[in-house]
């Protein structure tokens, strides 16, 4: 549904974008991942047709996004950076102007439109001018415009950037139902948006797509991955007892909120061994989890460059 080969974008002597390669399949939500200037949403621009690439290419379901780009477009339903709209044109004014940009008429016209109004629950708002809206609500005329023609191929940019967290969550609940049918690229920086919705993810920095795996996978490289915390009255006490256990290879206690974390030794599962531990001792705990990684500390050494290669 969506492919990049070698996709470069060149600002002069600055490279945005350098090499990306990558293919998404029918029913994938992918996040696409990286700090901020990596390169995410001049990928989706270009993914989009609204940049066109200095080397390299990118299809849409087939359809060269230059050589083919009417026909690219016509699958997409891009949502840009801040949603941009204009602001003097009614809710209802401006979703009329983009379905007849679409070219929606009749039945399929009234149809679409009830549907995208209905979906991120614009009723009460048709008639007001997009400049008096809040944030959230403008976000959601924009997604609602890009999803007025049913597109096949969904290119979201940072979708739920400045919503509360209601409004994340029905936006959030609006992805997944729509990725049945849909291929979805989400472009983010907010680790918790990968959780929510995307089953891949691909972490970008620097113009160069730096990996591409499962969200677990990813969680997997974490030392978090597999580790114990857990919280008590005697954060030191908790320690004394962890660190004689065998398959433990290290205990931290975190200065803030004394919780106390037990890392396993490469490939071993500590958790049973913990709890034992703490049973035998006559120790009693507030909370306990097992980890399964943390996708931020993962983002944290993927992106930032080590100090050998600088």
């Amino acid at each position: 549904m969506i492919e990049t080969r070698n996709l470069r974008k060149r600002y002069g002597d600055v490279v945005a974008v350098d090499g990306i390669s990558f293919k998404v399949e029918p029913g994938q939500v992918l996040g696409f991942l990286g700090p901020n200037g990596a390169g995410k949403s001049t990928t989706m621009k270009m993914l989009a047709g609204f940049l066109t690439p200095s080397d390299g290419s990118a299809a849409i379901c087939g359809h060269d996004v230059v050589e083919s780009a009417l026909e690219a477009k016509r699958l997409v339903g891009y949502l840009p950076e801040g949603a941009p709209s204009y602001g003097e044109m009614s809710v209802l004014g401006f979703l009329e102007f983009i379905a007849d940009i679409r070219g929606l008429g009749g039945e399929t016209r009234r149809r679409r439109l009830d549907d995208a109004i209905g979906r991120l629950s614009l009723q009460g708002v048709v008639q007001q001018s997009i400049d008096t809206l809040s944030k959230g609500f403008k976000r959601r005329v924009g997604l609602a415009q890009a999803i007025l023609h049913d597109p096949k191929v969904l290119i979201l940019d940072e979708p739920t950037d400045g919503l509360d967290p209601n409004q994340k969550y029905e936006v959030r609940g609006l992805i997944q139902a729509m990725a049945k049918d849909k291929t979805i690229i989400v472009s983010t920086h907010i680790l918790e948006e990968v959780h929510a919705v995307c089953n891949r993810a691909i972490i970008i920095a620097r113009g160069k797509v730096l990996a591409d795996d499962t969200p677990a996978a990813l969680e997997a490289r974490s030392r978090f991955h597999r580790a114990v915390s857990l919280s008590a009255d005697n954060a030191n006490a908790v320690r004394d007892v962890l660190v004689r256990i065998g398959d433990v290879a290290a205990v931290e206690i975190d200065a803030q909120d004394q919780r106390v974390t037990a890392f396993p030794r490469a490939g071993k599962a500590i958790f049973g061994a913990v709890v034992e531990a703490l049973k035998s001792n006559g120790i009693q705990v507030r909370e306990i989890a097992l980890e399964q990684g943390r996708l931020d500390e993962v983002f944290r050494q993927i992106t930032t460059p080590s100090k050998e290669a600088a």
